[in-house]
């Protein structure tokens, strides 16, 4: 008798990761990658969002997005290169790759140039530079394609949901019209009709167009019919003090984030961003008095999902340490022009983001999926 292998528990209603997990391991990673511009590490960033991605996200439209964001962040690269290959860059070099006839400028618009000498110092600085803003996108399109923005707004404090509400609206807009896309594009293809080209996109555009206002009337019919918007009576006072609370909690929190980001401000970024949250987390919880919903079944926070955004915060935490002792090494100058060095615990600082992997459910799909609902 064939015995079958034994897999990984799969995510039910009750085991399910919390939504807000994902996103602290993202920006945990994005925080990473902010401190360096070596392209080894930035790409070994990419590699491990996308492996995460690749082994937990479920067959629900928002986890389609990940390679939208893929191609968007290719893109940023491009046109970066493009860039800094037709208007120069700031880094001087010694190594020339092209001579570009320079369109004469003004006075007015002395230190911009068009044209000119390319230098390989000078493409180097600006792979490495628009490599780091496409790491970036690619850590947020993680974050999209990996948390139900359903129950992320659900999981928000009273305080915030109507700001979720936008917000969770604006995230889903991306995953809904590249599915909207494709499904358009298969439909004409099926009638053998053309979905390329201008005539193609006009085709395509217009009914996508549609679907979204349809979908933007759904939502607000839905939201008038359950009452959004509805606020709870609190006094005066109770209201000032939320505002001053997360007002002076969220300019501390930008404060130390800044603090810590920056190459130098360490010292005081941590304290100032632990009284930042303090405040603004006081705020919220006086603020969600003025909510005046209930929770069906809310997501719990279980120790799946203090792991996974642990491992994002030990990433972020060590790329900071390493950034002030391998400074050169995270920062690889772009003159003189050498291969990036792979500092070995950085690297291996990096692949703590690979825990969700093994820590967080497995996705159900087809059959499996509909046995566990």
């Amino acid at each position: 008798m064939r015995r079958s292998l034994p897999r990984a528990p799969l995510a039910t209603r009750a085991t399910a990761l919390h939504p807000g997990a994902w996103w602290l391991w993202a920006l945990g990673l994005a925080t990473a990658a902010s401190r360096t511009t070596n392209p080894l590490l930035l790409a070994l960033v990419i590699v491990v969002a996308g492996y995460v991605v690749a082994v937990r996200r479920t067959d629900a439209p928002w986890a389609r997005s990940y390679a939208a964001f893929l191609k968007l962040g290719v893109l940023v690269l491009v046109v970066r290169l493009v860039f800094a290959f037709f208007l120069g860059s700031p880094v001087p070099g010694t190594h020339v790759l092209a001579e570009l006839p320079e369109v004469p400028l003004p006075e007015w618009a002395r230190g911009v140039r068009i044209g000119g000498r390319v230098t390989a110092e000078g493409m180097a600085f600006a792979l490495y530079d628009g490599l780091k803003l496409a790491t970036l996108l690619v850590c947020v399109g993680a974050a999209n394609a990996l948390a139900n923005p359903a129950r992320l707004l659900k999981s928000l404090p009273g305080a915030l949901y109507e700001a979720g509400v936008a917000v969770v609206v604006a995230m889903t807009f991306a995953p809904h019209l590249v599915a909207d896309v494709r499904r358009l594009r298969a439909a004409r293809r099926l009638r053998g009709r053309g979905d390329r080209g201008l005539r193609g996109v006009v085709q395509v555009g217009l009914p996508v167009l549609e679907g979204a206002l349809e979908r933007s009337v759904a939502l607000a019919a839905a939201m008038d019919a359950r009452g959004y918007g509805r606020t709870a009576r609190v006094p005066a006072a109770v209201r000032h003090t939320t505002t001053a609370l997360t007002l002076g909690g969220l300019l501390g929190v930008c404060a130390g984030t800044y603090g810590l980001l920056a190459a130098r401000g360490a010292g005081f970024g941590l304290p100032v961003l632990v009284a930042g949250a303090a405040c603004a987390l006081a705020g919220l919880r006086l603020g969600g008095r003025r909510a005046a919903r209930t929770r069906y079944r809310p997501d719990r926070w279980g120790a799946r999902a203090w792991l996974v955004s642990a491992s994002g915060a030990a990433v972020a935490a060590l790329m900071i340490h390493a950034a002030g002792v391998f400074p050169e090494a995270l920062t690889p100058p772009a003159v003189p022009l050498h291969a990036p060095p792979l500092p070995r615990w950085p690297a291996a600082a990096v692949l703590l983001g690979l825990l969700p992997a093994a820590v967080a459910p497995a996705p159900p799909t087809g059959k499996e999926e509909k046995s566990h609902s």
